[in-house]
């Protein structure tokens, strides 16, 4: 969910993200959703076995770019998945023939595995969301923010089946060096938005549609939501909005990594 109001979101996050750009080497076993495997020679003299696969090292950055390019945006969607309206976005999406990154919180992972595994069988990606999505984490201690984001990884990867997350995505924007080292660590590209589609709020389907147009020259990582409440609008106005966007030019892609 985006935090509202006069904390500069955006240039907060922009300052942030001039403030530690470690790439950190991952420590965490990656799966078939990153592509990639590491690989290791045993010692001289060492009996051969198998190195173990492990994430491709990755910025601590926060990712605002498409992987495809300029005329291309990111579809994210945050905070489920829900019984409901997850099943209902991820239809809108199969229909237009759209993959989107779906920003995940662990105990709604944990409660519906049957949908995070559907989002991973139908092409998408997984970004790690936090375990409680608490938009005051940039206040606490940092052992509350490592609970929260390695604990949200762990629920995440069990619940797909064994595909760690990608991303994370800070709850609110709510990012912290350390939060951006520590998921860095773990594999897991800083994700934010540019485009705040504001269906938190449910203004009306149109005014979800006006929104995005209207902050399109932004960037291309448009932020929306299958959870946390009545998500009809989101559904509609991603109903109106991809097929405008293809109408547009716009390629489909993935926050980079």
């Amino acid at each position: 969910m985006a935090r509202h109001g006069g904390r500069g979101w955006y240039g907060r996050m922009v300052a942030a993200a001039l403030g530690v750009t470690v790439v950190a080497a991952a420590t965490s076993v990656w799966t078939a959703q990153a592509g990639q495997t590491g690989g290791g020679s045993a010692g001289r003299g060492a009996p051969a076995r198998p190195a173990a696969p492990t994430a491709a090292p990755v910025s601590a950055v926060i990712a605002h770019a498409s992987d495809r390019g300029e005329h291309a945006v990111n579809i994210t969607i945050d905070d489920g998945p829900d019984p409901v309206w997850t099943p209902r976005v991820l239809q809108v999406l199969r229909d237009n023939g759209v993959k989107a990154t779906f920003c995940m919180v662990g105990t709604q992972a944990e409660a519906h595995p049957d949908l995070v595994r559907q989002v991973v069988a139908a092409g998408h990606r997984l970004c790690d969301h936090t375990v409680s999505h608490d938009t005051t984490m940039d206040t606490k201690s940092t052992a509350y923010q490592s609970q929260q984001i390695v604990d949200a990884e762990r629920q995440i990867t069990k619940a797909s089946g064994g595909v760690h997350p990608m991303y994370y995505r800070a709850p609110g924007g709510a990012f912290t060096p350390y939060s951006r080292k520590l998921a860095a660590s773990h594999g897991m590209r800083p994700l934010g938005w540019n485009v705040d589609s504001k269906d938190f709020e449910r203004p009306g389907t149109d005014a979800v549609v006006a929104t995005v147009k209207g902050e399109l020259a932004n960037g291309p990582t448009i932020l929306f939501h299958d959870a946390g409440g009545d998500r009809s609008q989101t559904v509609a106005a991603l109903g109106t909005l991809l097929p405008w966007l293809k109408q547009q030019g716009y390629a489909f892609g993935f926050p980079v990594r």
